[in-house]
């Protein structure tokens, strides 16, 4: 559909393209003789950009990168820090991700320098392209187009250092007229930032005959977030009410719609990563990122057990009689929905939840005895690498439907969780959510309910609710908020539960956490109440001022040397 604003475009040139270096900091990472040969052509050009486009997956090409490490869904950095999910899996199986988890992350973890390496390509490719088509003659290339790929270029360029804005935060940027990119780190990058977006939001149509090409919509929403970081709410808002009035976007029917793989390139998409399988590439197109997400053992694909939900997140989702949120003690001690933790698959004794829940719960967490898409029944323990120690539940919004297993998944690859199911990156409802926050910003209570109402009236169709033959598959108890909004404080926080709902398991988390200013606060108490089931958070802390961001890794630091010092520091507590 026209408003897929975005593709991982797959094509030949890219071989040419992709660099085995890890030089992301020190000079260009492929040959200056092959940016000098595609340069020179219009069709030269496109394929620079096309390999600005390749890195929206966040999978680096590089030595020392497995490829989940930068993953553009930002699993470890969003969901596992965030406290949506546990690292899982069990305790030899990628250490590196526990340091990062419990907030101990040291400089040389290969995941911070994976998403470094990631976002460093794909800046430089960004900016090859912007360089290639400014020096392009009239003859080649009309001007109105050549304003259309600069803009997406300079979105993509943008959107890469954002992603480094909101992980490492002390980061360097890097344009089109660096020639040398040893230079300092401690510039507030976020207006520059806002400049890219702007000018793609001004260059960039609504939509494009390409389907996949960055659009108006998805620049003037990132610019709408970038405003909501820097806490400049009435210019978030004005971009917001361009993009719910003008935009085209719309919710799905169902919830469950954004994560099913006959729904890629919906109305509610606004930044999608196109993913393809069985395409010789053995996986490598095919959301290779999250390929370690998936149940364990006899389960769905049968590996490898990583990105586990938290205890935590599953107990966000309990309603009262009125069908809300329980915003202030949805997580009291000895009140969890209950799990199967400690029993067997054949253990007959366990008996789901009877509690009221909101159905999204079931979209978002398998959990034993409940429908898994298609694939019948979660079997609970059989399906889990090491309950004791990852819990008891299985992420399940990456997971495709076992009817579609041999259109979607790669036959060839080493494993069946490379898929073409697209990972949305900004969808409708993440907008409509950041709108409402806005608005309570600005005192219009009223205008926030009325979209968070959007997003609830969805989640409340019964059409929309996991079956297991021809009832509920539990006690869906879901309403919206049908009493006005007066109080501020109230508004906030259940604006900021909604994310949490909403976007569960998705990457955001964190990142929320942390642009709201209780990262400490939120993540201590989750510790406090999280170490009592999982054993290795037993001495997890936040420390304030030093955990809302990683180390910038020290290869980093290493390669800006320059004049005998790095121009690069570290970042405050490491």
């Amino acid at each position: 559909m026209k408003k897929t604003s975005n593709v991982k475009f797959l094509s030949s040139l890219l071989l040419v393209l992709l660099s085995c270096s890890d030089s992301f900091l020190d000079t260009r990472p492929y040959g200056v003789e092959v940016f000098k040969t595609l340069s020179e052509t219009r069709n030269g050009a496109e394929s620079l950009l096309i390999g600005a486009y390749s890195l929206l997956d966040g999978v680096p090409s590089c030595n020392t990168c497995f490829g989940v490490e930068g993953a553009a869904s930002n699993w470890v950095f969003g969901s596992i820090v965030g406290g949506d999910a546990y690292k899982g899996t069990e305790e030899g199986d990628l250490p590196e991700i526990n340091e990062i988890e419990i907030n101990n992350t040291s400089d040389v973890n290969p995941f911070p320098l994976g998403k470094w390496v990631s976002c460093y390509n794909g800046i430089q490719r960004a900016n090859d392209a912007i360089r290639a088509f400014q020096g392009l003659k009239d003859i080649e290339i009309p001007d109105p187009d050549r304003k259309k790929r600069i803009a997406e270029a300079r979105f993509l360029r943008a959107y890469y250092h954002y992603d480094l804005y909101r992980i490492f935060h002390n980061v360097p940027y890097i344009d089109e007229t660096v020639e040398d990119t040893r230079i300092s780190n401690l510039d507030n990058i976020l207006p520059k930032i806002q400049d890219d977006f702007t000018f793609a939001a001004a260059n960039l149509p609504p939509s494009h005959p390409e389907l996949g090409r960055i659009t108006k919509g998805a620049a003037q929403s990132y610019l709408a977030i970038t405003w909501m970081w820097a806490k400049q709410f009435n210019n978030a808002k004005m971009m917001f009410d361009l993009v719910t009035s003008t935009g085209g976007y719309a919710l799905n029917n169902t919830y469950h719609e954004n994560f099913n793989a006959d729904f890629r390139k919906s109305k509610e998409s606004i930044l999608e990563v196109q993913q393809s399988v069985n395409d010789g590439a053995l996986g490598i197109n095919g959301n290779y990122g999250d390929v370690l997400n998936y149940p364990f053992g006899t389960g769905p694909v049968g590996c490898c057990g990583f990105h586990q939900p938290s205890q935590n997140l599953v107990n966000a989702f309990k309603t009262n009689v009125n069908g809300l949120p329980l915003l202030d003690n949805y997580n009291d001690p000895g009140t969890d929905v209950t799990n199967d933790q400690g029993l067997a698959s054949s253990d007959p004794t366990f008996t789901p939840y009877s509690g009221n829940l909101d159905p999204r719960l079931d979209w978002t967490v398998g959990r034993r005895g409940i429908p898994y898409l298609d694939w019948g029944k979660h079997k609970g323990k059989a399906w889990i690498r090491k309950q004791a120690y990852g819990g008891p539940y299985s992420p399940i919004k990456n997971m495709y439907h076992q009817s579609q297993q041999g259109q979607v998944a790669d036959q060839g690859a080493w494993s069946k969780g490379f898929n073409s199911n697209n990972l949305k990156l900004l969808r409708y409802a993440d907008v409509l959510l950041y709108a409402a926050e806005a608005e309570i910003e600005l005192g219009n209570l009223e205008a926030a309910r009325g979209y968070v109402n959007l997003i609830r009236a969805r989640a409340k169709k019964p059409s929309g609710f996991v079956m297991d033959g021809a009832v509920p598959a539990a006690k869906y108890v879901i309403d919206t908020y049908n009493i006005s909004w007066t109080d501020q404080n109230y508004a906030r926080k259940a604006v900021r539960f909604e994310r949490r709902l909403e976007l569960g398991m998705e990457g955001h988390r964190f990142f929320d956490l942390v642009r709201w200013g209780i990262a400490a606060q939120e993540k201590n108490a989750y510790f406090a109440e999280e170490s009592k089931k999982r054993y290795y958070l037993v001495n997890a802390i936040f420390e304030a001022g030093k955990d809302e961001y990683q180390p910038i890794p020290l290869k980093a630091i290493q390669l800006s040397n320059k004049d005998g010092k790095p121009t690069l520091q570290q970042n405050s507590g490491y």
